[in-house]
């Protein structure tokens, strides 16, 4: 069984799926059930819809969890990750691994491969496939999973993506036969009418930019979804958008849910979004790249997030 964590992202889906194809090439029977659905863009991933959905049926799946010989655990270092699915992860009695290239693993698990210098999971997955000396069952689709799985995880390549290591995997897949350019076009060209002109709106009347702490930040409230006809993975990348003004190093995206507030980090340079979203907003990721939650409103948590940058940042 393939697990991935909560609102899974290209590269925990691209990952699972890689493994999905590549272990039933193997001849094994896997199943990938992750906590609640994912984006429509990648939905187009062969045999995605055979991806078992949590939330939609907890029944089923906890029969699943039970009934398993062997769990993999991918793209996430803790099992808080993994939302209402914890409680039956932790009560499992199968072997469990973890893939992973987040900072701090603390799931447990009896075979762990973690690595915070490589691009993604989705590229230590074809690692880890190099090593069991089984490249020849990466097929074309395993190939096209993880190669979306990098794509993704790095912005197109435009950070966390500067290690030659990451090219010559990269080269790998691309011998495979895989058309990188249509899964460039199914991901980043297929989104729908209403998430364009959310992100329109959003640019225009919801960006706040903060020269003096080099910082920009942007908020989307619940009312504001309602009215785009919000869809899972509609801001899917709006975050980066502050990063492309002069002078910004620091952007982050607000997003209000029913229970909560999410918050999406990003940075350049030697900013540790990381150590700040554990910190205050107990989230965590990557360095440039992480993520953090508040229970507050909306207003409070974007009032407490700012009364947080004079100790990160000399307002100029």
């Amino acid at each position: 069984m393939i697990v991935t964590h909560i609102n899974p992202d290209g590269d925990a889906i691209g990952s699972a799926m890689g493994v999905y194809h590549f272990l039933k090439g193997l001849g094994t029977k896997p199943e990938v059930i992750i906590p609640n659905d994912m984006p429509g863009f990648l939905k187009w991933l062969p045999e995605s819809s055979a991806i078992k959905v949590f939330s939609r049926n907890k029944k089923k799946a906890t029969r699943i969890i039970k009934d398993a010989g062997t769990v993999l655990f991918l793209d996430f270092n803790s099992l808080d990750r993994t939302g209402e699915m914890k409680e039956s992860l932790l009560s499992t009695s199968a072997f469990r691994m973890l893939i992973d290239h987040h900072p701090g693993p603390e799931v447990p698990a009896e075979y762990v491969l973690s690595d915070i210098n490589v691009s993604s999971t989705a590229e230590l997955v074809f690692r880890f496939i190099e090593w069991l000396g089984k490249v020849d069952l990466v097929t074309p689709v395993v190939a096209e999973c993880l190669y979306t799985g990098i794509m993704t995880d790095t912005g197109c390549f435009s950070y966390n993506s500067s290690k030659p290591g990451t090219y010559k995997v990269l080269s790998k897949l691309l011998e495979k036969g895989i058309d990188k350019d249509k899964v460039y076009d199914k991901v980043y060209d297929n989104f729908s009418e209403n998430r364009m002109r959310l992100l329109g709106y959003c640019l225009d009347k919801k960006m706040v930019v903060m020269p003096g702490y080099k910082t920009a930040y942007i908020s989307l409230t619940k009312k504001e979804k309602e009215k785009y006809g919000f869809a899972i993975g509609d801001s899917e990348g709006f975050v980066n958008y502050p990063l492309s003004i002069k002078g910004i190093e620091f952007a982050v995206f607000f997003m209000e849910n029913d229970k909560n507030v999410k918050l999406s980090f990003r940075s350049k340079g030697n900013f540790n979004v990381n150590e700040f979203s554990r910190k205050h907003f107990g989230g965590g990721g990557h360095y440039n790249a992480s993520g953090g939650e508040s229970g507050l409103s909306m207003d409070e948590t974007i009032s407490k997030f700012c009364g947080l940058l004079p100790r990160y940042f000399q307002n100029d």
